[in-house]
């Protein structure tokens, strides 16, 4: 019994510890935080949800990140301007426009001249402005993802800065997961109290 109490306070302070990790991370971004892209690079980001103005996305540096041909993701440069060669800031997206074009573009293609085609056609989506809206990395887990991305980059010969920033497009912070957990752990620690107090009262009531 000792053991299964000592386990339901160490998953209920997990509980808790998560819990509060994400509620947090709301109270912290009540709304996206507005930034120009060339703060960003300089200043680094003030806030987890961002929303980023004034860059331009780099679908042909784009990185399939399942590594497979069941592509579900692309790891994306946001650059300054169009002829920038400033990589430090990549987003995650799974937007299905730019899914398929990029799959146009690489697997349905067979000539360079249908490519080059192809692009002028679709050169705002390729290479146009792009205010970007998501959330940045947070968390140890998510500082782990970071590297992972990190890595990503290192394998594909792509210079990795200590200030890159990845961000994930389109995500938003949530209190629901937050309130779950909490939740959870306020009724795990309410059990244990209530056993505890219980558990006196039964070896008064044996020694009777």
């Amino acid at each position: 019994m000792k053991r299964f109490r000592v386990t339901l306070l160490v998953v209920c302070l997990v509980l808790g510890w998560l819990g509060f990790t994400d509620l947090a991370l709301y109270l912290r971004n009540p709304e996206p935080q507005v930034i120009n892209i060339e703060e960003l690079v300089q200043q680094g980001a003030p806030r987890e949800w961002l929303k980023i103005e004034g860059g331009y996305r780099d679908l042909l540096q784009a990185i399939n990140m399942s590594g497979t041909v069941e592509i579900t993701s692309f790891l994306v440069p946001l650059k300054p301007s169009e002829s920038s060669n400033d990589l430090l800031i990549w987003f995650e997206t799974r937007d299905p426009q730019i899914l398929s074009a990029l799959k146009t573009y690489y697997f349905h293609l067979e000539t360079e001249r249908a490519r080059a085609e192809f692009l002028k056609e679709n050169q705002s989506l390729f290479s146009g402005r792009y205010d970007l809206q998501g959330m940045t990395v947070s968390s140890l887990i998510a500082d782990s993802n970071a590297s992972k991305l990190k890595e990503l980059l290192t394998t594909m010969n792509i210079p990795v800065s200590d200030q890159v920033i990845f961000i994930s497009a389109g995500k938003v912070p949530s209190t629901g997961r937050g309130l779950f957990f909490a939740a959870m752990a306020l009724l795990g620690l309410s059990k244990l109290l209530f056993d505890l107090c219980k558990n006196p009262q039964k070896e008064v009531a044996r020694q009777n």
